[in-house]
């Protein structure tokens, strides 16, 4: 953790995103294994990982740690749980262009939740970004309706709204700790894993595909931006970690052969940019304070 902790925030929130733009190849090339299971070992190995990341730094007050994230906390993670889960879904049932640019949508709906359940200020651009990303994603969506996707595609929005309802319950009660927090969301997603699994038993091939899921595609992703984000302002981060959605369709493509229809592509490239649009305009309007 020493060497890590000594490069630059930058480099490694950029590392970070290049970790987790793997997860749509990952889950598109296991063999045998179904979602749940692939949920389960994915869970598993990233929860390890968390695991030692928290016992390294915070040591002593490791249990403290835990206590301290409180009823708020012990919410988050478990919403961010069904958020690990409707990603795994989304990977399994549709492309990997289609699930990562509708993942991106987060900055939306937390605009929007914040503005209805915190009466956060809204702005015109802020409107017109949703309106044209929502846009964006009709188009991905209608391109869908004969090719068997929808549900998955349905199932991609679990973790931008997760992932919003996490950060606006981090807003309202901002002494909670996303590092311990990842655990109890670690925890929670081994066990949907489980119950809907009718087997947890995977041939060899599959059960490294977990280990390389958990451990280092969302695993060191995590820490790497975790770490990173200490030390650069939270918008410079979330450009960085654009990298993610741009990525991974590369590599599905790459991968396994996987290319989106031209329709879906245009739609998400409009949800992209618009959801770069934002956090741009969040990132000026840092520098000008």
């Amino acid at each position: 953790m020493s060497f890590i902790s000594k490069l630059p925030g930058p480099l490694l929130v950029f590392l970070g995103a290049f970790c987790l733009s793997f997860g749509g190849l990952i889950v598109k090339s296991f063999e045998g294994a179904n979602l749940w299971q692939i949920l389960f070992w994915r869970s598993v190995f990233f929860s390890i990982v968390v695991l030692f990341f928290l016992l390294t730094t915070y040591k002593k007050n490791f249990f403290n740690s835990i206590y301290k994230i409180g009823l708020p906390g012990f919410f988050g993670g478990i919403v961010l749980s069904c958020g690990y889960a409707g990603y795994v879904f989304a990977m399994y049932n549709t492309t990997v262009a289609n699930a990562n640019f509708i993942i991106q949508t987060q900055t939306i709906f937390l605009a929007v939740f914040g503005y209805i359940f915190l009466k956060e200020k809204i702005t015109i651009l802020t409107i017109t970004s949703i309106f044209l990303a929502f846009g964006g994603i009709f188009l991905m969506l209608g391109s869908s309706l004969t090719s068997g996707q929808m549900i998955g595609n349905i199932a991609a929005f679990i973790m931008p709204i997760s992932f919003a309802v996490l950060i606006l319950t981090v807003r309202k009660y901002p002494n909670v700790d996303m590092i311990p927090l990842q655990l109890i969301a670690g925890i929670g997603a081994i066990i949907i894993g489980y119950i809907f699994s009718s087997k947890i038993i995977l041939s060899s091939h599959d059960l490294f595909l977990g280990f390389i899921a958990g451990f280092f595609q969302v695993g060191l992703g995590f820490v790497l931006i975790t770490i990173g984000s200490r030390y650069i302002p939270p918008h410079r981060a979330a450009l960085y970690i654009l990298l993610e959605p741009a990525l991974a369709p590369i590599w599905a493509w790459l991968g396994v052969g996987e290319i989106p229809q031209t329709i879906a592509l245009i739609g998400g490239l409009i949800v992209f940019a618009f959801v770069t649009w934002r956090i741009v305009d969040q990132f000026m309007e840092s520098e000008k304070n």
